[in-house]
């Protein structure tokens, strides 16, 4: 992809999701070591199959383990082994904030890929994860933290938005514009309360990718997912959460939610 177009991609996807470029190539060898928050992974002109600075030279990227719930609930480095994950990946020409649809129907979608889900999230913790099992593969995973209305309110938007929207819709960023296309249902299985999946064809600058969302809910706790192939970012490639990530999450949400 090049360099521009990429950057211009960072306004269609959260921008964590590039924290795991770098990672992802085949280049980068399984040390357990936590990804350059700075590096070539958080950066929008990096080489697409560029390996990732080591964590040493710039400081960790390792999620913190502890603390609250929710971030006993997040993805932390070794969870996922042929995994790299990232807390600290958000690129620094990434915009902030929620982007604003051009559909109003169509705005919980836009929701999605901003900073949080949707603005009545409470906390919002994000990672970046790198796939060493497939070249190119970058996907993002959020956990944040509701009222259990507001979190079933969400789910039931989302499902909504996704039989609406399918003819597609844009959305505006601070100045950065995309366009989604072809919004459709995908199967996906989660073993949470309740999930809605999709995918869509993010598109800007005559740069085009699938990327493959599934929101599910567990709870009090909402978790987003996010996959793109940024190796081969077109219509044609098709990408998709790992399932091994969906269940992890999910498996360390609920040992949170049972410890208290």
């Amino acid at each position: 992809m090049r360099m521009k177009a990429r950057a211009t991609m960072v306004a269609l996807v959260p921008a964590l999701l590039f924290a795991a470029v770098g990672c992802s190539s085949t280049n980068t060898p399984a040390t357990g070591k936590a990804p350059d928050p700075k590096g070539s992974a958080g950066s929008a002109s990096a080489a697409p199959g560029a390996p990732a600075p080591s964590a040493a030279a710039a400081g960790s990227a390792a999620p913190k383990t502890g603390g609250s719930r929710l971030e006993r609930s997040a993805l932390a480095q070794g969870d996922l082994p042929g995994y790299q994950i990232s807390a600290q990946g958000k690129n620094p020409n990434a915009p902030d904030g929620q982007p604003q649809a051009d559909k109003k129907a169509c705005q919980p979608l836009a929701d999605i890929m901003g900073d949080k889900p949707d603005p009545s999230a409470r906390e919002t913790l994000s990672r970046g994860i790198g796939s060493q099992k497939q070249v190119g593969l970058a996907v993002s995973a959020s956990v944040s933290s509701y009222s259990e209305r507001d979190a079933k309110a969400l789910i039931s938007r989302l499902k909504a938005a996704v039989a609406t929207c399918g003819a597609g819709f844009s959305a505006k960023v601070e100045k950065q514009t995309g366009a989604y296309r072809e919004v459709r249902p995908a199967e996906y299985r989660t073993s949470g309360d309740e999930s809605v999946s999709w995918t869509m064809t993010a598109a800007a600058e005559g740069v085009s990718a699938q990327v493959h969302l599934v929101v599910v809910r567990e709870g009090d706790t909402v978790v987003r997912l996010t996959a793109l192939n940024v190796a081969a970012a077109a219509p044609q490639q098709k990408a998709q959460v790992p399932q091994e990530v969906a269940d992890k999450q999910l498996e360390k949400i609920r040992k949170a939610q049972q410890a208290g």
